[in-house]
């Protein structure tokens, strides 16, 4: 029976679980869109992350050592991937889909269902999360099905965006359903997103805008220093490269764009002779 996501991952069907994951970070580390410049390497990596997600996980990869690449329509797992990619499909939704039900069984259409004996299991519950938390990502506390527990955020998610939280369902006997959980993102008052964008207006002393500086600016991740050219203009933006969003379906990230808003001081709590001498020369 052939199986596909082991030669994916460069690991023989052997392959215990650690080397596994050491194969699956080579692989990432090797293909990774920052790191990778070549157009292939996006969707090369979408798949040996797919493939991680389901040999990572005994429950995942015991259905698949038991049915193979009969899953994927006796494709194997690349011309399969590749199929789902070219109709807009993201091929991990698809293998959440495959895999998520935990009372699933495997049907004569090569997938999964989400119920038990025609209940369905799952839970669907929304949340609100902090702007920051949708970009850097991190934990979240959620109470469903008279359970409190944390949640992992992901980096890049943004309002819309499902999460899957496996075996917090409903129960029925002794199988156990996931809950699903759509995102709702608070606004922020310091920055705008769009797509993996970030926007942030920063106030410029007049004297920099002239005579040029450099300002410390605090951007999501850390601190840092940007310097202001001469006769900078008010609305003059500066673009901070991979420093915006985290696209979780490319591993690629946005850019921050700081948009100059020009501080002019009050006249009546500047020296009488620079008053003076302003008048006179502009």
């Amino acid at each position: 029976m052939a199986k596909s996501l082991y030669k994916t991952l460069e690991v023989n069907e052997n392959a215990s679980s650690d080397d596994i994951k050491k194969a699956y970070r080579k692989l990432a580390r090797k293909y990774h869109p920052d790191i990778n410049k070549e157009e292939s390497a996006v969707e090369k990596f979408k798949e040996i992350n797919a493939a991680y997600e389901v040999l990572s996980d005994k429950q995942k990869k015991s259905q698949y050592d038991q049915f193979g690449d009969d899953m994927f329509g006796g494709q194997n797992f690349h011309d399969f991937a590749r199929g789902q990619q070219r109709g807009g499909v993201d091929i991990n939704d698809i293998l959440r889909e495959m895999f998520g039900g935990a009372g699933g069984g495997f049907g004569s259409q090569g997938g999964f269902g989400g119920g038990f004996g025609g209940i369905d299991l799952d839970i669907n519950a929304q949340i609100t999360i902090p702007f920051m938390t949708s970009i850097l990502g991190g934990k979240h506390s959620v109470t469903a099905n008279n359970q409190t527990f944390d949640i992992r955020i992901p980096k890049g998610t943004k309002t819309g965006d499902t999460l899957r939280v496996r075996g917090k369902g409903n129960s029925h006997q002794g199988q156990v359903g996931d809950l699903l959980i759509k995102l709702i993102v608070t606004a922020s008052d310091e920055y705008k997103r769009k797509g993996d964008d970030l926007y942030k207006t920063i106030n410029v002393p007049l004297k920099f805008a002239w005579f040029g500086g450099k300002i410390d600016i605090e951007t999501p991740e850390k601190t840092v220093s940007l310097k202001i050219p001469l006769n900078t203009k008010n609305g003059q933006k500066f673009r901070l490269k991979g420093k915006g969003v985290v696209n979780r379906k490319t591993a690629l990230s946005g850019d921050l764009y700081l948009i100059a808003n020009i501080v002019v001081p009050d006249v009546n709590d500047m020296d009488k002779d620079v008053v003076e001498f302003l008048e006179k020369r502009l």
